[in-house]
């Protein structure tokens, strides 16, 4: 295919509270070095996939609150192409708004659709699926997803099921699992036929646009009402979003198409989902504390993750295993990292809290 077919596009709209008090609704994760890089998590986004597709091919699509913030991150991608949501409708909408402003664009273009917050070490494995990925969805009427080579039997991935045929380089999807329960993640890992779903995309854009006039045609016919990369345009997305469903473009597309197909994977990738996640993906002291501070003194302390907004802080732990320690300007968080799933739960409750939402 040729080059100028290529399109991508970043995803970068969530929230992230299971990050809180770091990642807050006016400044989420992927806006933030959770791993202390020195770049953001959508900046390394872009950078990667700025090797292989022009930064006037790279569009990002947020929350209408988080475009300036875009700007400001991404100064290299033209400012037209960072689009605002008006509400958070799932990934469904935001997919198909892409596709429909890519298409007008180039009717032709094949496309890419990254999470902005993902960490993915095996850079040039990466570069060699998408190349491939690239190659399958512009030939094929395919919807294309990279699956992960799983390493343990995680309950809080989802996972894609494919049927096996021997001497190709990708297969077609049988089933998509949504973060089974242990016993049947270990079954899944020992089948060797699921992979973890990462939620990247790529597709021909007539490909997508058929299946969603299979799958959610109310949904397109909404979004076809509107005139792309117009002046009419952001009135219109205004008007239609209120009315259009909230699904996930796995829930709304891929467990229905029957044309999806994955590639196998092994990108040293995680979502970063969690706290106990960024810990694994740290390096760690000699007691195994992921700490990036300093003036840190520890004493019997192992396993801890500390991460404090002002690293001039002094800091002490003493007798601490096996923790999340997370300080912030407005707040101050302390938990077993066991605990982490829970963190959403605390962030509900402390909505509760007279004026609450100062520390969101």
């Amino acid at each position: 295919m040729l080059k100028s077919d290529r399109y991508c596009v970043i995803m970068a709209g969530g929230i992230g509270s299971r990050f809180w008090p770091m990642s807050t609704q006016k400044f989420p994760k992927q806006f933030q070095d959770i791993l202390g890089t020195g770049r953001t998590m959508i900046q390394q986004t872009y950078d990667r996939i700025s090797k292989v597709i022009p930064k006037e091919q790279i569009f990002v699509i947020t929350n209408k609150e988080y475009v300036a913030l875009s700007h400001q991150q991404l100064p290299e991608i033209p400012e037209e192409n960072i689009v605002g949501e008006p509400l958070m409708k799932n990934t469904a909408a935001c997919n198909l708004y892409m596709a429909n402003k890519i298409a007008e664009i180039n009717p032709d273009a094949t496309m890419i659709v990254l999470p902005a917050d993902h960490l993915i070490l095996k850079e040039d494995v990466f570069l060699e699926k998408v190349e491939l990925a690239f190659e399958v969805a512009s030939k094929h009427d395919y919807l294309v997803t990279l699956g992960i080579t799983p390493t343990r039997p995680d309950t809080g991935y989802g996972y894609i099921q494919f049927v096996e045929k021997k001497g190709s380089d990708y297969f077609k999807v049988k089933t998509f699992t949504e973060k089974p329960i242990l016993e049947i993640a270990q079954s899944f890992l020992e089948s060797g036929d699921f992979l973890w779903n990462a939620g990247i995309f790529i597709w021909n854009v007539k490909s997508i646009h058929h299946a969603f006039d299979l799958y959610l045609p109310e949904m397109m016919q909404h979004f076809m009402a509107c005139e792309y990369n117009s002046e009419k345009e952001n009135s219109c997305i205004e008007t239609i979003y209120p009315k259009v469903q909230k699904i996930s473009i796995d829930n709304g597309i891929l467990e229905k198409a029957k044309n999806v197909y994955v590639i196998p994977s092994d990108l040293g990738w995680s979502d970063l989902g969690t706290w106990t996640s960024v810990y694994e993906n740290t390096e760690k002291d000699k007691d195994g504390n992921a700490v990036k501070l300093k003036h840190l003194l520890s004493y019997n302390s192992k396993g801890n993750i500390i991460r404090l907004r002002n690293n001039n802080k002094a800091v002490i732990i003493d007798g601490l295993e096996n923790y999340i320690v997370v300080d912030t300007d407005k707040a101050l968080l302390i938990c077993p990292r066991d605990n982490d799933q829970l963190i959403k739960d605390y962030v509900l409750d402390l909505k509760n809290f007279k004026k609450g939402d100062k520390f969101m």
